[in-house]
């Protein structure tokens, strides 16, 4: 192994651990910062590295967290992209199992009921408008709303398995359907 490359996981694993817990909304919402310390600051990556793996992970599917694999690929090869996929899942990882460890323990309590019971339509709420800003507007696509008013009433009265709503539509979208 090459001095340079051990010194290289080092720092993609450092500088994604810190950021990790930072992270509200997702890795993508640090991006001015991973370009600052890895294009500007440790030079681990060109612009164009950089906006490359950005690019590529989302417009693969999957998580969009797979920019973080692949900027350590390109800095530091197979070992630089476990560095820092673990620096990035360890901590809100660790913190994610520890919550629910310990509301699964508590869930009789009042104030651990109380934060679930208000958090559900705060989901909820946020989902509806993700999808409201996500949806054509209806006057042009008609068969988009319908197909979207369907999958709710399904996903709410029945226990279909989502992935096969998510193939149904894939089909739909095959045919020229929406």
């Amino acid at each position: 192994m090459i001095a340079w490359q051990a010194d290289a996981w080092w720092t993609l694993f450092g500088h994604f651990l810190a950021l990790s817990l930072m992270s509200i909304g997702g890795a993508i919402t640090l991006v001015p910062d991973m370009h600052r310390r890895l294009v500007d600051g440790d030079h681990l990556l060109s612009d164009a590295d950089f906006t490359g793996s950005i690019a590529l992970a989302q417009a693969a599917p999957g998580p969009n967290v797979l920019f973080v694999a692949l900027m350590g690929w390109h800095s530091a090869g197979l070992g630089g992209a476990m560095a820092s996929m673990l620096g990035i899942m360890l901590p809100s990882t660790t913190l994610a199992l520890a919550v629910s460890r310990w509301v699964a323990t508590r869930r009789d309590w009042l104030s651990v009921r109380a934060f679930q019971a208000g958090m559900t339509p705060v989901t909820v709420g946020l989902l509806l408008a993700t999808g409201w800003l996500l949806m054509p507007h209806p006057g042009e696509h008609l068969r988009a709303w319908l197909l979207a008013v369907a999958v709710a009433v399904i996903v709410w009265r029945t226990r279909i398995r989502l992935i096969w709503l998510v193939g149904a539509g894939a089909v739909l979208g095959g045919l020229g359907w929406v």
